[in-house]
């Protein structure tokens, strides 16, 4: 399958016009605004926590965002570009590629759907579906459902009624409930004197094969990463994903669970209703999170964890216990 691409952009942008207040040597240009573990030759990537020391020693990268504390921990090869502040200097590179990015536009495109066009595909009453869709044989659409441009839907699929989908890849038995809105832009923004200068989101969603999701889930897209949900994983209603999320396999999360930005959750793992996990944290394999929770550390694997701030069961109960 050829990459899927719902931002489009030049080929190339120079340095001097993305950084107009800062000097070059050369007529420097960029390919791709990318993650540090994710970046290659002649993109640009950001370096802003030293959380994200070990990506930013490894990172393939020609350029990089980033302050005069962090600098020393990017390669040699790797050009840093020195900013007080990073993610606003990242804001402003990004509306300048994708000036479409920072705000949900209708797409124009939509039209009531030609069942003819997508053999082997049911559809429900008022479906209105974009520009280069792709919906796998076998797949169900419910009734007064949205798909917007270049979304891909894989075979044997369930969308339920009044679902809106947008920047998103599904994969194969996808199971979406109705209500759902996943795609949209993230909660993204800079504070600045007298305004918030908005962060564009340029990532996808990316559901793996067997993924069911509840009612009135919301999902955001990635903002350069992407957010992931991994194979045979079960969201219960009203769970909601910010910009960046990724969630492994064989997950269970059930209703009113909150995830924060660019959180990463392992594989089996098990969250309680209305549990909340805050943002840049990682979250290990076969772990356990009771419901109510709200988890501001790391969590390493095979741990069962609860209560505000969440600490080891066993903790959780000794402290209860002495209350």
């Amino acid at each position: 399958m050829k990459p899927i691409i719902f931002f489009r952009k030049k080929n190339f942008y120079s340095l001097q016009f993305l950084f107009p207040n800062l000097k070059f040597k050369k007529n420097l240009k960029i390919s791709e605004v990318k993650t540090l573990s994710k970046s290659k030759k002649n993109d640009l990537t950001f370096f802003d926590s030293i959380k994200y020391k070990n990506d930013a020693l490894s990172t393939k990268a020609s350029y990089c965002i980033t302050t005069e504390k962090l600098e020393k921990f990017l390669p040699s090869y790797t050009k840093k570009i020195i900013v007080k502040n990073v993610l606003y200097e990242l804001a402003k590179v990004l509306k300048k590629i994708y000036p479409m990015a920072d705000i949900d536009y209708p797409d124009l495109s939509l039209k009531t759907s030609n069942t003819k066009k997508y053999k082997g595909v049911k559809f429900g009453n008022n479906v209105l579906v974009g520009n280069n869709v792709k919906i796998g044989k076998n797949s169900l659409i419910g009734a007064n459902t949205i798909i917007e441009h270049d979304v891909f839907i894989g075979k044997d699929c369930v969308i339920g009624s009044q679902v809106i989908l947008k920047n998103s890849i599904l994969g194969n038995n996808v199971v979406i409930q109705d209500n759902c809105k996943i795609g949209q832009k993230g909660f993204g923004f800079i504070p600045i004197k007298d305004k918030n200068l908005k962060f564009p989101h340029v990532g996808k969603v990316l559901i793996d094969d067997n993924v069911e999701i509840g009612s009135s889930c919301t999902i955001d897209r990635g903002s350069i990463d992407d957010t992931e949900i991994g194979k045979n994983t079960y969201l219960d209603n009203q769970v909601h994903l910010a910009h960046n999320v990724k969630i492994g396999s064989n997950c269970m999360i059930a209703g009113q669970v909150g995830f924060a930005g660019s959180s990463t959750i392992g594989n089996n793992v098990s969250i309680g209703g209305q549990a909340g996990i805050s943002g840049h944290l990682t979250i290990g394999d076969n772990v356990k999170i009771g419901g109510g929770s709200g988890v501001i550390r790391n969590v390493e694997s095979n741990q069962v964890v609860m209560g505000y701030p969440a600490v080891p069961f066993k903790k959780f109960l000794k402290d209860s216990k002495n209350d």
